[in-house]
């Protein structure tokens, strides 16, 4: 007997919520705010938007499925199942912090804050929800097939990342490595840099793009469905023994970007979680590449 599906809501805290964790109160948290030229009145109103966006996504859910919902914080902990979808309630950013803990479910994007967000990822509103999880469980449900970046080290530690992935020392100051395409016979070059960034089309919106924009690079951003990585050497340094020759480049299914370490210690890290990283050390090889896993976002 198959499982009913269940509906995962994934938030994240308020920066109301953040403020009276730290304050105690609100009259505390409003008089810290007002001291700083702001006022507590919006964010405690952004608050209240979300919390009941979550709570009519929640009312929306079919009452013969399960349910469960997850702090973005602890999305390091929590078990995904197969017949999962996953509703992401907030901004653009908490889709990419849960695709990387994903393995192809539907992942419904719900804009708590319309007008505020740029609405890229969570497509939808709360009222929206009813209809877009019977459709994510339907057979031949529509949904776009987000490319997602992976890095995968010679210890078979994994990272997926919907944005991009990061690769350099913790500090962001210089890193020793050697570097070059995943290929027989292709050479490395030896190089020091503050680290290496491999994008998607998705994160061709954020720091894929400045990093883009800064090179006057001629090579095109790929759109999010594209099969296509952008990477990115971060300020290469030409040493007697260090070179700058491979800075930039594309990688298409099946292409991959080989990294050696030659520091102490490195870390990967994806869409911005640094907290959930990869570490690596002397000698530790890391490959990066299109994922055979991508995020299937409904549209």
């Amino acid at each position: 007997m198959s499982l009913a599906p269940r509906a995962v809501l994934v938030h994240r805290t308020t920066e109301y919520e953040e403020l009276l964790a730290r304050h105690g109160t609100h009259g505390q948290a409003a008089f810290f705010l007002s001291s700083r030229g702001r006022s507590i009145d919006e964010v405690a109103r952004r608050h209240e938007r979300a919390r009941q966006a979550l709570a009519d996504v929640a009312a929306a859910v079919p009452l013969q499925w399960r349910r469960s919902r997850v702090e973005r914080a602890d999305l390091d902990r929590f078990l995904f199942g197969p017949e999962d979808v996953v509703v992401v309630v907030g901004q653009d950013g908490l889709v990419a912090n849960a695709a990387k803990y994903l393995s192809g479910q539907p992942v419904v994007g719900i804009d708590t804050d319309p007008g505020r967000n740029p609405g890229v990822l969570v497509r939808h509103r709360p009222a929206d929800a009813a209809a877009l999880l019977r459709t994510a469980v339907a057979p031949g449900g529509l949904a776009d097939e987000l490319t997602m970046v992976e890095a995968v080290a010679d210890d078979t530690q994994r990272l997926l990342a919907l944005n991009e992935i990061y690769l350099g020392p913790a500090g962001h100051q210089t890193a020793r490595y050697r570097l070059g395409p995943d290929a027989a016979g292709s050479p490395a070059e030896p190089q020091a840099s503050s680290g290496v960034l491999v994008g998607t089309g998705t994160g061709a919106t954020g720091w894929l793009r400045s990093l883009w924009q800064e090179r006057r690079s001629p090579l095109a951003l790929p759109a999010p469905t594209d099969p296509r990585l952008l990477w990115f050497v971060r300020e290469a340094w030409p040493s007697p023994v260090t070179g700058t020759s491979l800075v930039s480049g594309e990688l298409g299914r099946g292409q991959g970007l080989r990294l050696t370490v030659e520091s102490d210690r490195v870390v990967v890290f994806g869409d911005g979680m640094e907290a959930d990283a990869v570490e690596l050390t002397w000698g530790q090889t890391v490959r990066l590449g299109i994922s055979a896993t991508s995020l299937r976002l409904a549209g």
